[in-house]
């Protein structure tokens, strides 16, 4: 593949007004002037040597300021709170919740170009949104869905690499499986055939032509590997990550038609876009179920970079791991319970009350079988975070969806009667910081209602969104040149030695 993806022509077009009057006082300048260039590469390179600049300058000036003090109780407890990483993409406040590039969820909902007129955002211009800082045209955003769609091509030993999984293996098992053979090109037999001929026989340059042949797709690993220069990282970088993000959703949905749908795979629509075209390859062409999936992959695509998944992503990264193997890392710590696998579990806590108490609960005995879960050792699903202090906003814009298309679903309403009976229950207990439901608590009640109703299936959902941001950031790791992330850790002796002091 040529490096820069055969840059496209630089066509000129008009500059959209994106200002509403309503937002002007709460968006930046930055964020809503838009560029009339369509092509998201050439974007980046003007912006690149501006933010090197703006970094350079912060750490020269200000590089010994301190930001705050650690705690042993920081230390011990996964280091909560502490302020350790460069995240530009997005920020998050306890408070208000999660803003992309300075614009909360409301704002980006209003600003971002739709699929059709007071619809949800599109996907692709949250990720111009969090690559350029700037709001997009919705001629640009087309112009990138199109290309990510030109992108959307999946080799053929990715499926056998997933077929040689049991089929009831846990998506997320067979999803990461399926990244991580996205990075490697397969040894095609003829050419296996032909380099076992040659090992003996053959002259050393047409050995090492063969061997060139053998290589992984990621063109970060080809370039670093032919010594590329460091400044010059971030577009290999963006090579992979726009591959990558434009192959999930193919990979995601063969993994759930080959688990659920007796493996009848649907290929893609060229005439819809990311989330649109991702419904349908699952195999929901209910406008409204596309609707949903572009809003869900838009809210659950960035949380700032202190998350599992976010983390790992840039902590691996950081070791100049190329975006498949990072991404693979990010999509393990996704899968684990405390973190992406949470959506999961809320629904099928849901349908474990529906079956114990009716579709009807009362609020009584609702109060009841949370008291029950809480007692038997457990959490209730989808309640409280480890930074946020208030409703997940993300939770908000999954009711207010709710509201507009599904507002006599029995189990959104069992979803708006735990909204008022939990929050005072954990309050109660006197341990609980945020008794607040977080962004999983809402999600899986639309997805069942929309007919995707199997609950294990759903990190994967999570998966495919939280590409684009830790993508985009990682592209950002590239250009701003951040080093290997390596913190310093002590043992409890050191501790208690250095608090005797």
């Amino acid at each position: 593949m040529v490096f820069h993806r055969g840059a496209s022509l630089l066509t000129k077009l008009r500059s959209r007004a994106v200002q509403q009057p309503g937002l002007r006082n709460s968006v930046r300048w930055f964020q809503v002037q838009t560029s009339s260039e369509v092509d998201l590469h050439s974007q980046l390179k003007e912006l690149i040597p501006q933010q090197q600049e703006r970094l350079k300058k912060l750490r020269s000036e200000h590089g010994k300021v301190q930001l705050g003090n650690i705690t042993v109780d920081m230390v011990i407890g996964g280091m909560r709170g502490m302020t350790g990483l460069l995240w530009e993409t997005s920020l998050l406040d306890a408070e208000e919740g999660i803003r992309f590039r300075g614009l909360s969820i409301p704002e980006c909902q209003k600003l971002l170009p739709a699929a059709k007129s007071g619809g949800e955002p599109l996907p692709e211009g949250l990720l111009w949104l969090l690559l350029t800082g700037k709001v997009p045209t919705k001629e640009q955003v087309d112009s990138l869905s199109k290309e990510l769609r030109s992108r959307a091509t999946v080799p053929d030993h990715v499926y056998k690499t997933i077929d040689a999984l049991p089929v009831d293996a846990h998506p997320m098992t067979q999803f990461t499986t399926g990244v991580m053979a996205l990075q490697d090109i397969p040894i095609v037999s003829e050419l296996a055939l032909c380099f076992e001929l040659f090992t003996h026989v053959a002259s050393y340059q047409l050995k090492n032509t063969l061997l060139s042949l053998l290589k992984v797709q990621s063109e970060f690993q080809k370039a670093y590997e032919k010594g590329i220069h460091k400044s010059k990282y971030w577009e290999p970088t963006y090579e992979d990550s726009l591959s990558l993000i434009a192959q999930l959703p193919i990979v995601a949905s063969y993994v759930y038609r080959r688990m659920y749908k007796n493996g009848q795979v649907i290929p893609m629509d060229d005439s819809l876009d990311y989330g649109g075209n991702f419904a349908h390859m699952l195999g929901f062409d209910d406008p409204a179920m596309q609707e949903l999936m572009r809003l869900y992959v838009t809210i659950h695509s960035d949380h700032e970079g202190g998350n599992v998944s976010a983390h790992t992503g840039h902590l691996v990264a950081s070791a100049l791991s190329d975006p498949y193997l990072s991404f693979a890392a990010a999509l393990n710590g996704l899968a684990g319970p405390l973190h992406g696998l949470a959506n999961q579990e809320v629904l099928l806590w849901i349908k474990s009350v529906v079956e114990e108490c009716g579709e009807n609960v009362s609020k009584e005995d609702l109060k009841k079988y949370v008291w029950k879960t809480l007692n038997s050792g457990k959490v209730v699903p989808g309640y409280g975070h480890g930074v946020l202090r208030n409703t997940d906003p993300r939770y908000t814009c999954q009711r207010e969806f709710a509201l507009k298309h599904m507002p006599e679903d029995p189990l959104f309403k069992l979803v708006s009667n735990l909204y008022e009976v939990v929050p005072p229950i954990l309050l109660e207990l006197g341990k609980v910081k945020n008794p607040w439901p977080n962004v999983d608590a809402h999600s899986g009640v639309l997805l069942n209602y929309y007919g995707l109703t199997e609950a294990r299936y759903y990190t994967v959902l999570f998966g495919v969104s939280r590409a684009i941001g830790i993508c985009a950031q990682l592209i950002w790791d590239r250009a701003l040149g951040l080093p290997l992330e390596r913190p310093k850790s002590v043992t409890m002796e050191w501790l208690e030695k250095h608090c005797k002091k």
